[in-house]
């Protein structure tokens, strides 16, 4: 990633352009936590899909002419007063539909059927049994036979729209699957699109090619060849300079550029003192020795040290670094001669716009140092190629671009750097001990051939210190929580589950290595209710 500043004022257009050439699905966001896992099920079946804000979908769906439609879930009930709607524009466009949870439900009200609550509430693991034959089913599910489901849902579908016919039922749902065959609408009360419904990706899958009819052409080889074309249409002969931050999603972008545009690229790789161990070699001799792209390797790490000297808000933390990103960016862009374009690893999840039930927006956890545009001073426009990806999605690409395996699977990195990893005021002395820790954290866990198991893993330097013993002498130093997780898109994250003895030799590694940790421990929160980093 790179780092202009959430408080700027020009974002880039956030509509999709590389996929005009697709057909595309539109998935209506009523706020739902796992909307973007629909999209990613989608894609896995290379359909282009979007994610918009139910209270925008009608001029998005004007604008994007999908193919097919998906109704999201979401906390709301049909039943409130101003609960939020389908378009109707969309439910009579003659496009296939599929509603999911909330989306069925508001899909059978607006079509004449019947929402009520007060029945029973079905949360969790559920079992629903086929009672009638469907599309959807082809080659999954058969008549009579019971499959699990993960459902989550207060209301539930009483009476059908005309054309409906029930094809599956449950204990807390006895309509818990619609179909119209004619208007090859669908509905579910339950989600398909978590990994709790085992068989949900092929029920998705049977909407997307059987009845929709997509051919799957989304591919990375067809996503590179037209966002090269997209990047030498917007740039031109104009310079682009590109931030690189030491991660996945930046590297991607830059190669990127380069293969469109040449030595029209510069980048720039900005040591802000808060990389992992070894990071700028690692950076600095891919771009430059594998690549041969043009690189300007800029040691800021007195600048920002200095400016994040006492702040210990994990907010101003960040504002802080994009801020200093931006000017540092802006002084090298003058350097080579100016530039009219700044190049970032913008990725999806971080510009989508998700919804509250109310329809607002949703709670901002914490702010992306690479989204909301320039300040106006800069003069530059955004070069964003992969701000239509998702993560797995970039390191698909990576590949695609020839990018060593050894470096697209390196675990997610913030561009903020161990700043969110040393919660409290950042020194150089804990920055040293965090990098050490971190480095034989991970070596544990590549000698223990488990690195690509794991979606991220990274060592902690918490701000307390504790009494500890080593040898006959008493200390009283760092604690150091390790962290490791699991997931497919990093939305929803579950800890890893180390064998104790793999912690054990891991603590004792770090203690001993160390200088200035005696104690470890192990995170085991799961996202939610915990975000994946610290701060």
């Amino acid at each position: 990633m790179t780092a202009p500043s959430k408080t700027s004022v020009s974002p880039a257009d956030p509509s999709p352009h590389v996929a005009a050439a697709h057909d595309k699905i539109l998935i209506v966001d009523f706020g739902s936590q796992v909307t973007q896992l629909i999209a990613r099920r989608v894609r896995e079946e290379g359909v282009y899909s979007e994610i918009v804000p139910f209270n925008k979908a009608e001029a998005a769906f004007a604008e994007m002419k999908p193919k097919a439609v998906i109704l999201s879930g979401g906390p709301a009930s049909v039943l409130d007063d101003n609960a939020p709607s389908a378009p109707l524009s969309i439910l009579t466009a003659g496009v296939p539909v599929l509603g999911i949870c909330y989306g069925e439900q508001t899909m059978a009200q607006q079509l004449g059927g019947t929402v009520e609550a007060g029945h029973h509430r079905e949360f969790g693991r559920a079992a629903i049994e086929i009672t009638d034959t469907c599309a959807l089913f082809d080659g999954v599910w058969e008549v009579g036979g019971k499959y699990d489901v993960w459902m989550s849902h207060g209301d539930r579908v009483t009476k059908m729209p005309d054309g409906f016919r029930a094809v599956a039922k449950a204990p807390g749902s006895p309509i818990s699957i619609i179909a119209d065959d004619i208007r090859k609408f669908y509905a579910m009360q339950f989600h398909p699109e978590v990994a709790h419904t085992p068989d949900g990706a092929k029920l998705i899958r049977n909407f997307v090619r059987n009845i929709a009819g997509f051919a799957g052409d989304w591919t990375m080889r067809a996503f590179r060849e037209e966002a090269i074309e997209k990047i030498r249409a917007q740039v031109g002969k104009g310079k682009v300079i590109c931030g690189l931050s030491g991660g996945v999603d930046s590297a991607v972008a830059a190669v990127l550029i380069h293969e469109a545009i040449g030595d029209q690229l510069t980048c720039v790789f900005v040591d802000h003192g808060m990389l992992r161990k070894d990071e700028a070699k690692t950076v600095v001799d891919l771009f430059r020795h594998h690549y041969n792209i043009p690189l300007v390797h800029v040691d800021a790490s007195k600048t920002f040290l200095g400016e994040l000297e006492g702040v210990t808000d994990p907010e101003v933390k960040r504002k802080t670094i994009g801020r200093l990103f931006i000017d540092v960016f802006d002084a090298e862009a003058k350097k080579i001669g100016g530039a009219d374009f700044l190049a970032q690893g913008t990725l999806y999840p971080d510009v989508i716009e998700s919804v509250s039930f109310t329809g607002g927006p949703s709670v901002t956890i914490k702010s992306h140092h690479n989204v909301g545009g320039l300040p106006a001073r800069m003069n530059m426009k955004l070069v964003e190629p992969l701000r239509e990806l998702f993560k797995d999605e970039v390191r698909d690409l990576g590949r695609e671009l020839g990018l060593p395996d050894i470096f697209v699977g390196r675990h997610p990195f913030p561009g903020p750097g161990l700043a969110i990893r040393c919660p409290g005021e950042i020194t150089r002395e804990k920055l040293d001990i965090l990098r050490e820790a971190d480095a034989v954290y991970i070596d544990q866990i590549r000698k223990a051939d488990l690195y690509d198991t794991i979606w991220q893993a990274f060592a902690v330097l918490l701000p307390v210190k504790t009494v500890g013993v080593m040898g006959d002498g008493r200390t009283y130093e760092y604690v150091v929580g390790l962290r490791a997780v699991t997931s497919t898109d990093g939305m929803t994250a579950d800890f890893y589950a180390f064998d104790m003895k793999f912690l054990g030799e891991t603590a004792t590694r770090i203690i001993n290595e160390v200088k200035g940790v005696n104690r470890v421990v192990y995170d085991i929160t799961s996202k939610p209710p915990g975000t994946i980093e610290w701060e």
